[in-house]
């Protein structure tokens, strides 16, 4: 903001059009990875995302940051959906959620570690030296990917477009994926950009705390997502879990904005949303079990993308009311403008309850529920 000149509503835009070609890229990524193979788009979109860095490093134009923004996001997009088609050529459809939230655990230490200790290091060495060091690491990482990723057989698909013409007119899917969307706030939208500033100006913590404090919820997602997985099968109701996960993560944020609370009390709260936050391995799944298994790949990838474009608007919409109420240095400006989190939680709960009681009863107790 310093370096560009920028306000807190440009800036969530700027955070927030990650999302936009997160989520662009889904479909041709998912495409490519079919036909071509993991090993090259992977690679190809780490290099993307090195891309994408470098002009915080060499810009004076505002709008190049902004295309570097957008193409992070695209490379990025390849991380999990080629994950999605690694898990189910390995281990089978009944082991997908179990195996992908596993995945999910280990690939959120990268968001754990890009709170603190990411910190640390623009306070220590500034933040240029830090993206300069994460292209050099990506640079490196686009290699070892390469050399350890197995390639697969071209993979043939019926009709891309047919499919994709099939899975978006599937209603039971586009509102699932609507719903989990509404839900993505804690995650896409404070956690990622705005918890820090709010934690640091509203509750009036240290700045090295307030940068860490958002960790737990990265934390609490790792953990999150095979409990949720658990729970779900336990339970035999994957919609009844998701619920329940929504309902505590609106409660966790009205709490959060109405009370003051103790750095010890936030952690445990922050922990709290982020095992809730897993909601979205089981709300994926369960858009891909309302289609046909032979476009059940291309549905997750979808599901996926539409889910993470919502970031985008919750990153747009916080930036906005907080610039138009004074800026981040308003307390009551970062308050209105994180409420949006809270609302659009309880919009995707109350969704959910919706999908739940119009479901079949025989699908509401059977293993794939």
């Amino acid at each position: 903001m310093g370096q560009f000149d920028i306000g807190a509503k440009v800036f969530g835009q700027f955070s927030g059009v990650y999302y936009i070609g997160y989520s662009l890229m889904h479909l041709p990524i998912g495409i490519m990875l079919d036909r071509i193979g993991p090993r090259k788009v992977m690679s190809g979109c780490i290099l993307l995302s090195v891309v994408g860095m470098l002009p915080l490093i060499f810009a004076d134009w505002w709008v190049y940051p902004i295309l570097g923004r957008c193409l992070v996001g695209m490379g990025s997009s390849a991380a999990i959906l080629g994950v999605f088609k690694i898990i189910r050529m390995t281990f089978g459809e009944q082991n997908f959620p179990r195996m992908l939230s596993f995945s999910v655990t280990i690939g959120l230490v990268g968001a754990i570690y890009g709170g603190g200790p990411v910190s640390y290091m623009r306070e220590t060495f500034g933040y240029l030296a830090v993206v300069e060091s994460l292209a050099a690491a990506g640079i490196a990482l686009a290699i070892l990917t390469y050399l350890i990723v197995p390639e697969v057989p071209a993979h043939k698909t019926e009709s891309v477009l047919g499919n994709i013409k099939e899975v978006f007119s599937n209603q039971k899917v586009m509102w699932t994926c609507a719903f989990a969307g509404f839900m993505v706030g804690p995650i896409e939208g404070f956690a990622d950009v705005w918890s820090t500033i709010f934690l640091k100006n509203i509750t009036g913590l240290d700045g090295s705390v307030a940068a860490s404090l958002p960790s737990t919820i990265f934390v609490g997602m790792c953990f999150g997502a095979p409990i949720l997985s658990f729970m779900a099968e336990r339970l035999g109701s994957y919609m009844t879990t998701i619920i329940a996960a929504g309902c505590t993560m609106t409660a966790a944020f009205c709490a959060l904005l109405l009370w003051p609370m103790s750095a010890s009390a936030i952690t445990a709260l922050f922990l709290l949303v982020g095992i809730c936050g897993g909601y979205q391995i089981l709300a994926i799944y369960k858009a891909s079990t309302y289609v046909r298994e032979e476009v059940a790949g291309l549905t997750t990838a979808m599901a996926n993308m539409i889910i993470m474009i919502f970031g985008y608007l919750f990153h747009t919409a916080i930036g906005t009311i907080v610039d138009a109420m004074g800026g981040p240095s308003h307390p009551l400006a970062l308050i209105s403008g994180i409420a949006v989190v809270p609302a659009g939680l309880c919009l995707g709960t109350l969704g959910f309850m919706v999908l739940h009681l119009l479901e079949p009863k025989a699908t509401k107790i059977g293993a794939n529920a």
